[in-house]
């Protein structure tokens, strides 16, 4: 009889180093701060505000298709090297220049590029180390790094643009961020083949479909259902984080930045509270849940933004709470994917479904600017229109099916 060596269970450094690769990728989430400096600085005005993050949001997603490939086929830890080498060679970039064009090409390509990749190989890794009643915890926490970010990314950048020129602070950024990420990814790692995490129960850890494969998911219903309550949830809550700044400027002067870090808070709270209900209740309940409130909160911020009176506690609270149900798609997605379809093609699989982020990211952030514009600077049409879609989004959580009953698990 021959002794087999106990496999090393490597679960909780590895979703701690993914969790680090996202809290330096999200400064994507600290875009507001950014543009009061740029346009001071270049001159810039109107859309040209808001279109390096605004493409940066459809970069990053629709790389995630192209990256999971990439994790799927070739594991975590190259796909995340990459991902950082592309972020500090974005920022590095756009520290040599001004020009709208190049900003447009290293914020809104090489570091949407770079975010896909790091972004894509944090959590499938993590996943695969744990049994299915920790699916939402797990994700939850991986995630929560990108949604935590401006914690700290909001008080540093609102330093670095103290005492350095906006070019100045977008190098060092860069290459902080590209040291980073290349040194975390080489913690990531799959569990051995063969590899089973300890089985538990609960109410949410129902069997996943074995190894449904990207063309396979495009037909199904439940993956166009998915897709549509994330664009509406994902998009509703970039339109207000891509303006908090703005908004906060009201009331708060220069702590605006205190605003974005705070929301922060409640955006990576919001990842772990929904992944860890979700364990406990199930998706669809926690989805439409957290979606209900969030249409609730855009509702109630139209007479919190229209008053030039506004406690600035009360704008905090408010953009905590949005942040909060925000993040709560961040993990709840990636779980209904390893749910429905399985770990073996998660990448891939999640990387189309998070095309949803991007195309809502964007298409809500540019109506936001829209309404807003033709407003006269009101933020009421943007809130009434996210409400509105979030109250659909909650209803179509009801017609998303569980996956099929006594389907085995997927690798």
């Amino acid at each position: 009889m021959t002794d087999t060596a106990p496999i090393k269970n490597c679960g909780w450094s590895v979703t701690f180093s993914g969790l680090g690769i996202n809290l330096a990728l999200g400064v994507l989430y600290t875009w507001s701060l950014f543009k009061t400096a740029i346009e001071k600085d270049f001159g810039w005005q109107g859309s040209q505000l808001n279109d390096p993050y605004a493409l940066c949001c459809v970069v990053f997603a629709f790389a995630m298709i192209f990256a999971g490939r990439c994790q799927d086929s070739f594991g975590p830890r190259i796909t995340a090297t990459i991902g950082g080498l592309l972020v500090g060679a974005g920022l590095v970039l756009i520290s040599t220049t001004n020009n709208y064009a190049v900003w447009l090409l290293g914020f809104g390509v090489l570091v949407g590029i770079g975010i896909g990749f790091g972004y894509s190989s944090a959590t499938p890794p993590a996943l695969k180390w744990f049994p299915p009643a920790k699916t939402g915890l797990i994700a939850g926490l991986v995630v929560a790094g990108f949604g935590l970010a401006p914690v700290y990314l909001a008080p540093t950048s609102q330093w670095l643009l103290g005492h350095f020129s906006l070019q100045t602070s977008m190098l060092i950024l860069g290459v902080a961020f590209m040291v980073a990420v290349v040194s975390l990814a080489q913690m990531l790692v799959n569990p051995p083949a063969g590899y089973l995490a300890s089985a538990s129960s609960t109410a949410a850890a129902t069997p996943a479909l074995v190894n449904v494969r990207p063309k396979e998911i495009l037909r199904q219903r439940n993956f166009w259902v998915l897709w549509a309550i994330y664009f509406i949830g994902a998009g509703a809550g970039l339109m207000v984080i891509s303006s908090v700044s703005g908004m906060a400027k009201k009331s708060m002067g220069n702590s605006a930045f205190v605003a974005v870090a705070v929301m922060a808070l409640g955006n990576a709270g919001g990842r772990i509270a929904a992944g860890l209900l979700s364990d406990r209740i199930g998706r669809q309940w926690t989805l439409m849940l957290f979606l209900l409130f969030q249409a609730a909160l855009m509702f109630a911020a139209v007479p919190i933004t229209a008053s030039q009176e506004t406690a600035a506690l009360i704008i905090v609270l408010v953009a905590t709470l949005i942040g909060f149900n925000y993040g709560a798609n961040l993990s709840l997605f990636p779980s209904y994917t390893k749910d429905l379809w399985g770990l073996q093609t998660f990448g891939m699989n999640y990387g189309i479904l998070f095309t949803a982020w991007g195309v809502g990211g964007f298409a809500l952030s540019r109506l936001q600017q829209m309404l807003t514009s033709q407003s006269g600077g009101s933020y009421r049409s943007s809130f009434i229109t996210a409400g509105t879609l979030l109250i659909v989004g909650a209803a179509m959580t009801l017609v998303v099916r569980k996956p099929r009953a006594g389907a085995t698990p997927g690798p």
